[in-house]
């Protein structure tokens, strides 16, 4: 599992859970980011079951320094898992060295090498509100792959969220962001 992605081309990211998750605004924090703030090219799509909650979602995006030719994610460099059915369905996807991310708590590797184990939900719950446990993974992403800048990540929650809820969102980026440095030793 790389720890900073460092590759030339596209790089391909899947984001996976269920409704109510704010897997899509992940995904939509990841292409903004990326694309408004970090002058990449970015393609940004999603899928969800017709539930309104609870069903499986999943976020995909492709970002890449120079104009995108394959705009879908078919073997992600970065995959996120955030339940059990997510990890199950898109484990075997992963690239051979990609980065795994898995919400720890909810997800159960059965001893898969190379994950990146995070309580994402847990983290949340003590900044104030479990709801932005998804900033603290976009957070983790941002500082674990570092393929995009923490400057844009957080321009991207500003232009994002509403005006009111942005503190907290900081405080869940910052919460995930400094734990995927302190774990690899950099800042």
């Amino acid at each position: 599992m790389s720890t900073e992605t460092t590759q030339n081309g596209p790089v391909q990211i899947r984001i996976a859970g269920y409704g109510g998750q704010g897997v899509i605004l992940t995904g939509m924090l990841l292409g903004k980011a990326a694309s408004l703030y970090d002058a990449k090219e970015a393609v940004f799509t999603q899928s969800y079951g017709p539930e309104a909650r609870g069903g499986a979602s999943s976020a995909d995006v492709v970002i890449s320094s120079d104009p995108i030719d394959y705009p879908l994610v078919t073997e992600p460099d970065i995959l996120v898992t955030l339940f059990q059915e997510a990890y199950s369905k898109y484990r075997s996807s992963l690239k051979p060295g990609g980065t795994l991310i898995v919400e720890s708590d909810l997800v159960h590797t059965n001893g898969d090498a190379n994950v990146a184990g995070l309580p994402a939900s847990r983290m949340a719950e003590t900044i104030g509100r479990r709801i932005v446990a998804n900033v603290v993974v976009f957070g983790y992403l941002v500082g674990k792959t570092g393929v995009i800048s923490k400057e844009a990540a957080i321009k991207a929650i500003e232009a994002t969220v509403k005006p009111k809820t942005y503190e907290l969102n900081l405080k869940a980026f910052s919460a995930g962001y400094a734990r995927a440095t302190e774990e690899s030793g950099r800042e």
